[in-house]
């Protein structure tokens, strides 16, 4: 079984979690033909409903139909999978605590999209369900301005560019995904624009436009042409994968990975049209500090790289 260990598979079959037809067996049972086995991996029960956590929010704008947040790395957005506590649901169910028009539990209201775990960055969260919608359908539309800042391995092949390419569950792994031909049945279409804010050396700080907004999307497009974003131990990053091998570069390339020990990406911009008023509003929030030291620690080794005359 995928993701499970031996000791867990044994844990369970010592629980009594191992069923051949209706009826739970020991590990010593001697597997006949037709018999139908199921492993049923046992967990605490789940209460149901968001538990209100008293969780600071960076919010960087607010009225009474939504709000903008910058959300922390490190933060999920939306309980599941092992997480329900100290989720932005959490925080944001908090928040609105008195607001009697808002329940947490409610999925015609809340937040409108979803950025990942590590990453940082700007998402909108709906108060109202006429807002929800208002929002959720320019999501759909692709009429919302998203703009992403992430540090890539290596030199991009352009100034600007296109990625193309559909997206999906990678068969081998399944918590990671991964980059079909357009043309194909696998994925759902993915459009990733890129242009290139500052050439450093063995490394690229780059600007990424969102045409979609697949799981992982920009992530998986730069891993599929080769230039995976630093600090992305899912897709590879976290390895260094561009410079020299000289014990001095390793050094300080091992060095500036942990300044910043998770995947160097930002959800810099988002713009969207206000359900109420119709004005097309855009924030902006720069990087955190973890990505900020990144960035000045390569820009700090690209100018001494300059200054003894070696190619970038």
């Amino acid at each position: 079984m995928e993701h499970s260990s031996r000791t867990r598979i044994s844990l369970a079959a010592e629980a009594g979690a191992i069923f051949v037809g209706d009826k739970a067996v020991k590990s010593n049972y001697k597997v006949r033909p037709g018999d139908i086995i199921t492993l049923r991996l046992l967990r605490p029960p789940h209460e149901k409903g968001i538990l209100a956590e008293d969780i600071p929010l960076d919010i960087v704008y607010e009225d009474d139909l939504l709000l903008v947040i910058n959300k922390p790395s490190g933060m999920v957005v939306h309980p599941g999978n092992g997480n329900f506590t100290g989720t932005l649901v959490n925080a944001l169910a908090y928040y609105l605590r008195n607001d009697k028009y808002f329940d947490a539990n409610d999925p015609t209201v809340g937040l409108v999209h979803r950025i990942d775990k590590d990453t940082s960055g700007l998402i909108v969260a709906a108060k109202r369900p006429e807002a929800k919608a208002f929002l959720a359908k320019q999501f759909f539309d692709k009429t919302t301005e998203r703009t992403y800042h992430a540090l890539a391995w290596g030199t991009l092949p352009k100034e600007q560019g296109t990625i193309i390419g559909n997206i999906g569950r990678d068969p081998k792994e399944r918590t990671r995904m991964a980059v079909f031909p357009p043309d194909s049945n696998e994925g759902k279409p993915a459009v990733t624009h890129y242009y290139v804010l500052e050439h450093l050396t063995f490394v690229t700080y780059v600007a990424c436009k969102l045409e979609t907004g697949r799981t992982h999307q920009i992530r998986a497009h730069f891993k599929h042409i080769n230039h995976p974003l630093v600090s992305d131990e899912r897709y590879g990053g976290d390895k260094i994968l561009r410079g020299r091998h000289t014990a001095s570069y390793l050094a300080f390339a091992n060095k500036a990975l942990a300044l910043c020990p998770r995947q160097a990406l930002h959800a810099y911009s988002l713009g969207f049209t206000h359900p109420k008023t119709n004005q097309f509003l855009q924030f902006k929030v720069e990087e955190p500090h973890d990505m900020q030291q990144l960035l000045e620690t390569w820009r700090d080794y690209t100018t001494s790289c300059l200054r003894e005359g070696e190619v970038m």
